[in-house]
């Protein structure tokens, strides 16, 4: 089966119990294919738990749920050493971060002890416990969501931390026509207990590695650079994207050329993922938080301004 055919049966799939969201379902269908991790970022009630347990159902892949809580240890995360009284020994009980999707939710309201029990798994696909280093099953993708509105008892995430997130996703409200489907297909029993997979996880990981063969010209290369450098001199942020931000672009371009079929990547790839790959990773001044700055605002702007020169680009 081709990447655009798989992207077809799953997106397809998935909209059974997410509807109105093909972008955010194509979008973290990237981030699977290039084993980047994802923020779900929305108000309650918008699916984002939901989407995460629909992705996992329908590539066969197995699925834990970690509620984040202020009470929550790193040990409830990756796992703890216990003593065997009959072997004399210590044995050690993994935590649910050995799973191939992990659902880290109102990872915000973890404390940074426990949040910093997810940086190792996220970005080495290992933890280390006693001493001990334990690799991680693959593919391995956390999907953590946060409520952007409520902030009592809760911790952001440090900046070291949102730079480990591929892509920072919203899902939004529906349109009327959307919700009045959702509510049809919640009449009875919810789509999600029926949802089966449509592929096998270990094909998408044997697709994935037709990522790295898609074609970023030169142009564009220089393109994504003058986007990620022009953040780093912009007089309303104060900390631009780091250079995973430009791999970032860079790795998701490939993955959403490939699975709409081509062998390229065109610069609407890349302005269409520069909001969802690089508006986590800066830090706007606080004075420019007052006027009202935002950091899709302000990306949208330097989109604008920055020059493409089309006229060697290559698309073969």
């Amino acid at each position: 089966m081709s990447l655009p055919e798989l992207a077809s049966r799953l997106i397809t799939n998935i909209e059974t119990v997410i509807v109105g969201k093909r972008t955010q379902i194509e979008y973290l269908l990237v981030a699977l294919l290039c084993r980047g991790h994802v923020l779900i970022q929305d108000v309650p009630g918008t699916g984002k738990t939901m989407l995460a347990r629909a992705a996992a159902a329908s590539l066969g892949l197995s699925f834990k749920r970690v509620q984040c809580t202020p009470d929550l240890l790193p040990n409830d995360i990756t796992g703890v050493s216990i003593y065997n009284q009959r072997t004399t020994d210590f044995e050690f009980r993994p935590g649910p971060v050995f799973v191939n999707v992990l659902l880290a939710d109102e990872i915000n309201r973890a404390t940074p002890r426990a949040q910093s029990a997810l940086l190792e798994a996220m970005q080495e696909h290992q933890v280390t416990v006693d001493g001990l280093t334990h690799g991680l099953p693959a593919p391995f993708i956390v999907l953590a969501t946060q409520n952007p509105v409520e902030f009592e008892g809760t911790f952001p995430l440090p900046e070291a931390q949102l730079d480990r997130f591929l892509l920072r996703l919203s899902l939004g409200y529906l349109e009327a026509a959307d919700e009045t489907r959702m509510l049809r297909n919640l009449r009875r029993v919810h789509p999600i207990e029926a949802l089966g997979a449509v592929v096998d996880g270990s094909e998408l990981i044997a697709l994935a590695d037709q990522v790295s063969e898609v074609n970023v010209d030169e142009t564009l290369e220089r393109y994504i650079l003058a986007i990620v450098q022009a953040t780093r001199v912009h007089p309303d942020i104060a900390l631009g994207a780091s250079p995973r931000g430009s791999l970032a672009l860079y790795k998701t371009g490939q993955a959403l050329a490939a699975l709409r079929g081509r062998a390229y990547v065109l610069p609407d790839d890349i302005k269409a993922l520069v909001p969802y790959a690089l508006a986590h990773r800066l830090m706007i001044r606080p004075e420019s938080q007052l006027r009202g700055r935002t950091a899709e605002a302000i990306l949208a702007e330097i989109v604008e301004r920055t020059p493409l020169d089309l006229g060697e680009l290559k698309t073969g």
